[in-house]
């Protein structure tokens, strides 16, 4: 058996402006389809990325801005915090967490910059669309150790 996880679908309260958001980031616009004014669907997918987001009128009962989480693997984490700026795209500050391998959801075990051995998959930094649905951006560099 084989899963491939290959759509998010994302709560938005605006299609136009997350939308916006969206290709300012460098997600690819793959399909804006409407069918009538209570359906419409607006398919994006991250550069490089198997898995792509859905949001639009009509396709969930989620509420805007609730979901946390969603994990974008980078080479360089400085260097796409500084182009994603250019975009217009605003990020936390890049952070590593003491405890182990991934980050805890508190702010307890975080310690401002990336993880000092830039070791794959220990620094992070976080961004948030219009809607409050949080991206986490996790570096895993091929010089890592």
């Amino acid at each position: 058996m084989e899963l491939r996880l290959e759509l998010i679908v994302l709560p938005v309260s605006d299609v136009d402006r997350a939308k916006d958001f969206y290709q300012a980031a460098g997600f690819h616009l793959d399909l804006d389809h409407t069918s009538d004014p209570s359906y419409r669907v607006v398919h994006m997918t991250p550069p490089g990325s198997p898995c792509s987001i859905l949001f639009g009128t009509g396709v969930t009962t989620a509420r805007p801005g609730t979901v946390r989480g969603l994990h974008l693997v980078v080479t360089d984490i400085e260097k796409t915090c500084r182009r994603l700026a250019e975009r217009g795209v605003e990020t936390g500050g890049v952070f590593h967490d003491t405890s182990d391998i991934f980050h805890r959801s508190t702010q307890d075990r975080r310690r401002a910059g990336p993880d000092p051995q830039r070791r794959r998959y220990r620094s992070y930094t976080t961004f948030s669309d219009p809607d409050g649905n949080e991206w986490v951006l996790q570096e895993a560099s091929a010089e890592s150790p």
